[in-house]
């Protein structure tokens, strides 16, 4: 796999914090010692999932947003392999493949100016670029027959996720995603604003769900748009949790019938969760605990394919927060 960067031990040693009487997730987890046919080796691996980071922002970036989700995936190493190995948490069954490395396009992005249009063009073509690398990993994990879980990174990369699961499959896959936002803008160059409806468009998504939408930052142009679009369904954060017009279970079983008879990915987008740091951090959102809910019940359908947990930007202050919060997320995930 191109511009893949394999989790060494050397690497799992420096971040272990080893205690007496303690056994690490981060001691059991299983990893590569070659870059040399990774599609055979994980074929023959007797894991169920293959955790791989995507540690880049350059599709926010291009969507105009606030940077730093390139971070998260350091900020969850940390501390998802200091936690308990238990019969809960069942490491013996993780694989940590490793990251891709963008830091030579991070770097070809840093030195733009934002505000000349000329560039935002750059960059989108660089996501596009970048779609092409993820998709080809994502592919490669599944049709080796294990379920990737995706640590970004911008949301832009939802679609190469669906893209890779979509050709693995070899049919356009379902998605319910946890955000606040659609990510159904226009195609107008690739950002992470628009990954669902390129992954639409180009018939590698089929059904799609979003799940509390807010209401302030959903356009009416694009609320037409969803709402003309059959394979397209939603709810709003308002409607369930303000107005409470919606209950919560009964919307995830609304949501489940929608996505549930094919191979369908998990997205779940930070910017949806109460004041988590992300690119797009909000004061009213979902609880953590209501996110852990929602992925548990998703994740525990026999045709769930992938989970992908996108946009947490933290700083060093934040860094052991998002890192609990996207453990908790993985662990939610394997237990299920």
């Amino acid at each position: 796999m191109d511009k893949l960067v394999l989790f060494k031990n050397s690497s799992r040693n420096k971040l272990l914090n080893k205690r007496l009487g303690e056994s690490k997730f981060g001691q059991h987890v299983k990893i590569l010692t070659s870059i040399s046919n990774i599609y055979e080796q994980l074929k023959n691996l007797d894991v169920t999932y293959v955790i791989i980071g995507l540690p880049e922002d350059i599709g926010v970036f291009a969507n105009h947003g606030k940077i730093g989700a390139s971070k998260a995936w350091e900020s969850a190493l940390k501390v998802l392999l200091n936690i308990q190995s238990n019969h809960y948490t069942k490491a013996e069954n993780v694989l940590i493949l490793g990251h891709l490395d963008f830091s030579l396009e991070m770097m070809e992005v840093s030195e733009l100016d934002i505000s000349k249009k000329k560039n935002i063009l750059k960059a989108r073509k660089i996501v596009a670029k970048i779609d092409n690398y993820v998709s080809y990993a994502i592919n490669q994990i599944i049709l080796a027959g294990k379920k990737p879980i995706i640590i970004g990174g911008g949301h832009n990369n939802a679609y190469g996720n669906i893209k890779g699961a979509s050709l693995a499959f070899n049919k356009p896959i379902n998605v319910i995603n946890f955000d606040a936002h659609s990510d159904f803008r226009p195609e107008e160059g690739r950002h992470s604003g628009n990954g669902f409806s390129y992954a639409y468009a180009e018939g590698f998504l089929k059904n799609y769900f979003i799940f509390g939408l807010h209401e302030n930052y959903t356009s009416e142009r694009l609320f037409n748009k969803l709402n003309k679009l059959k394979p397209i369904k939603y709810n709003t954060f308002e409607s369930l949790e303000i107005r409470k017009e919606l209950k919560f279970k009964t919307e995830l079983n609304r949501a489940l019938m929608h996505i549930s008879k094919a191979p369908f990915g998990i997205e779940i987008d930070c910017d949806a969760i109460e004041n988590i740091p992300s690119s797009a951090c909000t004061p009213s959102g979902f609880s953590v605990n209501q996110t852990r809910r929602f992925l548990s019940f998703f994740a525990e359908q026999d045709n769930a394919c992938y989970l992908h947990i996108c946009e947490a930007a933290p700083d060093k202050k934040t860094s052991t927060k998002v890192g609990k919060l996207i453990t908790y997320l993985i662990t939610d995930f394997i237990k299920s």
